[in-house]
């Protein structure tokens, strides 16, 4: 029982994390805080992302009875960029003005600290959430659903797959979430595989199950070449390169989704 309490406030840990949405102020009193929590809570990422993407599956849904697909995309994504703050598209732009330009390591890694966006990051930008925008808008809602809950979800074990594979590459003293900064145990990546697999498995509700696999891959192999290279770049990954690797590994997702729809149509 004491285990399973402890579970939940890792979960909800990760969600005061990862969101903007507020908890009720018992919950808080009753969580507490320690760095070794918020490290551990990185296995409930994923939970948490299933959470957001059923989320943006219901606004989808709602706004797509009153408009065409291409608002109500624009209505489900505007959703989610309100509930989490934008947090991983800020770490993707961050990145792309770090590694856009044929800079060194250390200058890099200065360019991404600095809070202003540059030219690199403002195009990143708009195309990654023009991309996003096009591949939803092209799918109906059933499809998108299923996408959206899959997305959500395999993209945020991605950033968890980095800091379990990966070493840290940034300034440990500056690091903005410093018990994120240290690697993720066999366990809690294992933990956090489960949560996709389970998202994976709802999500088949709305997609045919190979298209799930294929988008699942997909997702897999954008995360891998993008640490193979991070590696290569900085030695490592920094707290931007989690946010643009669940940029990355969520579009990946949805683009599968809309081939395999494409072709099947």
């Amino acid at each position: 029982m004491r285990a399973a309490a402890h579970e939940l406030r890792l979960a909800l840990i990760a969600w005061q994390f990862l969101t903007r949405v507020p908890l009720p102020g018992r919950w808080l009193r009753w969580m507490g805080y320690r760095d070794a929590w918020l490290h551990a809570s990185a296995r409930h990422f994923p939970l948490v992302g299933a959470l957001v993407g059923l989320y943006a599956a219901a606004v989808y849904a709602v706004a797509a009875l009153l408009w065409p697909p291409t608002v109500a995309a624009g209505l489900s994504m505007a959703a989610t960029l309100l509930i989490t703050g934008a947090f991983h598209e800020d770490g993707w732009a961050d990145v792309c003005d770090g590694l856009g330009g044929a800079v060194s390591r250390e200058r890099a890694l200065e360019i991404m600290k600095d809070s202003r966006i540059g030219a690199y990051g403002a195009i990143g930008l708009v195309m990654m959430l023009g991309l996003k925008w096009a591949t939803l808008a092209a799918l109906p809602w059933p499809v998108a659903a299923g996408a959206l809950l899959l997305a959500h979800s395999a993209s945020r074990t991605a950033a968890v797959s980095l800091i379990r594979w990966m070493a840290y590459a940034g300034d440990l003293a500056q690091a903005k979430a410093k018990p994120l900064a240290r690697q993720v145990s066999m366990r809690g990546w294992g933990v956090a595989l489960a949560w996709t697999a389970a998202a994976a498995g709802a999500s088949s509700s709305w997609l045919p199950l190979p298209v799930v696999l294929a988008a699942v891959g997909a997702g897999g192999l954008v995360t891998l070449c993008w640490a193979l290279w991070l590696q290569r770049r900085l030695g490592g990954y920094t707290g931007d390169c989690l946010g643009a690797a669940q940029q990355l590994c969520e579009l990946a997702v949805y683009l599968v989704c809309a081939a395999t729809w494409r072709w099947s149509a």
